[in-house]
């Protein structure tokens, strides 16, 4: 058997490691648990005042509100072999200390990306469908109300900006639809059936653009005025990737300027948005509450990916999501 720990914000370890997924854990390890939390999960202020709990431990199940790896944090968990990671970025837990340690770890971005992804491909159809418009048109005239000419869901194009878990995933549903998908990313191939295209095309040529691209300094602000200004009559920007890719004055003033596009955004810079925003008040955007990633029980997704590899590790078979520093580098 081996000794393994769940740590992480105890508010949301019920949603995440449910309880199929703790059983399938402790018939593979035997767990060392906080005694005085619910459920046994530590909490990193918990951790902190008792620095020799875990001591033991080979495996951390972890997610939101997890330990940050740094050397204290390694130095407490001498025999630490393996790190599941039941969220997307862990780009807040790790740190060079750990990366010099080679100890694998696990993250559920892919699970995580399934949800975004079945969120961004309801919002691509509903803006072909000119949906969005409608129903603010309506709620102004307190009517139906036509608006526009939509393309609709046949022969129109798709831009998918960024092919990591979620654009790619995002391309792979889109098959199911008589449409045309390109793509851009300067660091990978598109998937089957999307043709690869430069920054410019896809938004000069697209009837919705889709944004996956991760929040790094080189991205910060990539979307800007010139691209929004480009892009073709009546498109729409659908945004689910991180605020601060757009230049989010520069959409605004776009958006004034061209009541013809449209945008959804889940995400903003800052966000939520500051009170009196315009993205509250143009009749050309509508902003949704961060709502594509994991909610409710789409979160046990991340737990159960990150059980079943720890069930690969004790078979001493080969890791699926193990993340690469390489990976981690390109990552938000």
């Amino acid at each position: 058997m081996f000794a393994a720990a769940f740590a992480m914000d105890p508010a949301r370890f019920p949603d995440v490691y449910g309880p199929e997924a703790r059983a399938r854990v402790l018939a593979r390890a035997e767990t060392v648990e906080d005694p005085g939390a619910p459920g046994g999960v530590w909490s990193p202020e918990r951790l902190a005042a008792a620095p020799d709990a875990l001591r033991d431990v080979e495996v951390l199940c972890t997610g939101w509100g997890g330990p940050v790896l740094d050397a204290a944090a390694l130095e407490r968990m001498p025999r630490l072999a393996l790190v599941l990671y039941a969220a997307g970025s862990v780009r807040r837990i790790v740190t060079e200390e750990f990366w010099a340690t080679g100890v694998p770890i696990v993250t559920a971005v892919h699970a995580n990306a399934v949800p975004v992804a079945e969120f961004t491909v309801a919002q691509i159809v509903y803006a072909l469908k000119d949906g969005w418009r409608h129903v603010l048109a309506a709620r102004a005239a307190r009517a139906p109300v036509r608006v526009g000419r939509a393309p609709g869901a046949y022969g129109a194009t798709v831009g998918v900006l960024s092919l990591g878990e979620t654009g790619r995933l995002v391309c792979e549903r889109l098959r199911a639809y008589d449409l045309r998908v390109v793509a851009h990313d300067p660091y990978a191939a598109p998937p089957p059936g999307v043709r690869a295209v430069g920054l410019d095309e896809l938004f000069a040529t697209s009837d919705v653009v889709s944004v996956h691209t991760p929040l790094v300094p080189e991205t910060r602000g990539l979307v800007g005025r010139r691209l929004l200004a480009s892009m073709k009559p009546g498109a729409t920007l659908v945004n689910t990737a991180r605020g601060a890719v757009l230049d989010e004055p520069a959409l605004l003033d776009v958006l004034a300027e061209r009541p013809d596009l449209f945008a959804v955004l889940d995400v903003t810079d800052p966000e939520p948005p500051l009170p009196g925003s315009p993205l509250f008040t143009l009749p050309n955007v509508v902003v949704t509450p961060h709502l594509a990633g994991s909610q409710a029980l789409e979160r046990r997704r991340l737990g159960d990916l990150v059980v079943g590899e720890f069930e690969r590790w004790t078979l001493g078979e080969p890791l699926r999501w193990a993340l690469d520093r390489r990976a981690y580098e390109r990552m938000a």
